[in-house]
């Protein structure tokens, strides 16, 4: 795999995630308690032998960039190839803020000249998912295609947030529908694509010239049918495109079943990740933990069921955490409920609080299309006061503090605090 270079198309904002994302890039969101959802890509491509990555970065880059490095946790530290982060600049001629995933390539087109490159991988960093992509390559060189798109079956009632393919009896792309309201099948676009590094380089310069969205499920890959040869490679593994808050919850819930389609122990095959330097697990003498992940530096009094908490979170007596994803270092302090719930970082929970507490199912305020489905969101650093019933599809955006609570009860559909009047440290 010495000829291929692969780029992951990092800059996205990913506002169907909500506050989780509002202060960092979506493939920096913590994802399984210990990971960050790069982490899965990056790591496919060292367990496929790929050595040489470029992570193009742009929306609020500080949190993946600190988080990457110089690529030590993937053995991509490397004097020759290794992992570059892509950044957008102006200044110079031809340089400007990315309008699009094919422009992002396009302006880093130096990357793919490099070297005896003969394919580019090109890799969304946004999914969560275990692929040997070596195998692709190999689909890819026996069709001697121009491009090959990876390819997974989606339910029917989701096929219209993805790109949808037919193909004909060869695996021969025949059709390409970019999000289409009525979707012709299910097989859906995995935003893997393998290029000839020269048809690639053709097409995002043709592609520069025109008006376009600069994009390459809705542009490029659409402009090449019917010239060029373009194949299909079928997935059949676990993917799981994590962009919706319901998405992002199921996929970490799917970590707990006792039979789950993703195996974090594959030693084969591991994800990494940086590490924390914090101590063991510790549970209390009336600790009650069930079909849950536990992570380093917990501190677990109270009691959690079916949930993931990632590192530094401390559940004090007489809690019940439920249905939830904690983020690093959460404070649930005593007497407190916290169900279906995502809380960011560092936020403190005060005693005798209620999160989740509500029959009522309103969708929220502001985004009732990200949340309507009864999950809660906490920013990152909130306090909340003791004493505090918050219902469900509520949003408490970032930095709240107890004083922008007026009222002991906030209802289900509510929003507290205004985001753009926040700032927080993006990690």
């Amino acid at each position: 795999m010495n000829k291929v270079v692969a780029m992951i198309l990092a800059g996205g904002e990913g506002h169907r995630l909500s506050i989780l994302s509002a202060e960092r890039a979506k493939p920096a969101v913590i994802f399984g308690g210990k990971y960050r959802i790069i982490d899965f890509t990056l790591s496919n491509c060292v367990n496929s032998g790929i050595f040489k990555v470029g992570v193009l970065t742009q929306y609020r880059p500080r949190s993946l960039n600190d988080h990457i490095g110089i690529g030590r946790p993937w053995d991509l530290d490397r004097a020759r190839g290794g992992v570059t982060l892509l950044q957008p600049f102006t200044g110079r001629r031809n340089s400007d803020w990315y309008k699009g995933t094919a422009d992002a390539v396009y302006q880093n087109s130096y990357f793919l000249e490099e070297g005896q490159v003969e394919e580019a991988l090109i890799l969304a960093g946004d999914h969560v998912y275990k692929m040997q992509y070596n195998t692709m390559v190999a689909f890819h060189r026996l069709k001697d295609a121009d491009v090959t798109v990876g390819i997974v079956g989606v339910p029917p009632k989701d096929a219209s947030r993805f790109g949808i393919i037919a193909l004909d009896d060869e695996d021969k792309v025949v059709d390409f529908q970019e999000k289409p309201s009525h979707p012709k099948s299910n097989l859906a676009s995995m935003g893997i694509y393998v290029f000839k590094k020269q048809s690639l380089i053709e097409a995002l310069a043709g592609d520069a010239k025109r008006k376009s969205g600069h994009d390459f499920g809705g542009d490029i890959v659409p402009s090449m049918l019917g010239s060029k040869k373009i194949y299909g490679y079928r997935f059949r593994g676990y993917w799981r495109d994590v962009g919706t808050i319901d998405s992002y919850w199921e996929a970490n819930m799917e970590l707990l079943a006792p039979d789950s389609p993703l195996d974090l122990a594959d030693a084969e095959n591991a994800v990494k990740t940086q590490s924390q330097d914090r101590p063991p697990a510790k549970l209390g003498p009336k600790a009650k933990v069930s079909n849950s992940l536990v992570c380093s530096g917990c501190v677990i009094n109270g009691e959690v069921r079916h949930s993931v908490l990632s590192p530094g979170v401390r559940v004090e007596e007489g809690v019940l955490v439920e249905d939830s994803i904690l983020f690093d270092d959460v404070r649930v302090m005593k007497k407190s409920v916290v169900r279906r719930s995502i809380i960011d970082k560092e936020v403190l929970v005060g005693e005798d609080t209620r999160i989740g507490y509500s029959e009522d199912y309103t969708p929220n305020e502001d985004e009732p299309r990200s949340l309507h489905s009864g999950i809660t969101i906490v920013g990152k650093k909130v306090r909340i006061p003791g004493g505090i019933r918050i219902g469900r599809n509520c949003k408490i955006n970032a930095g709240v503090r107890e004083s922008d609570f007026t009222t002991d009860f906030v209802a289900s559909g509510k929003t507290v605090g205004r985001l753009e009047e926040v700032i927080v440290s993006p990690t």
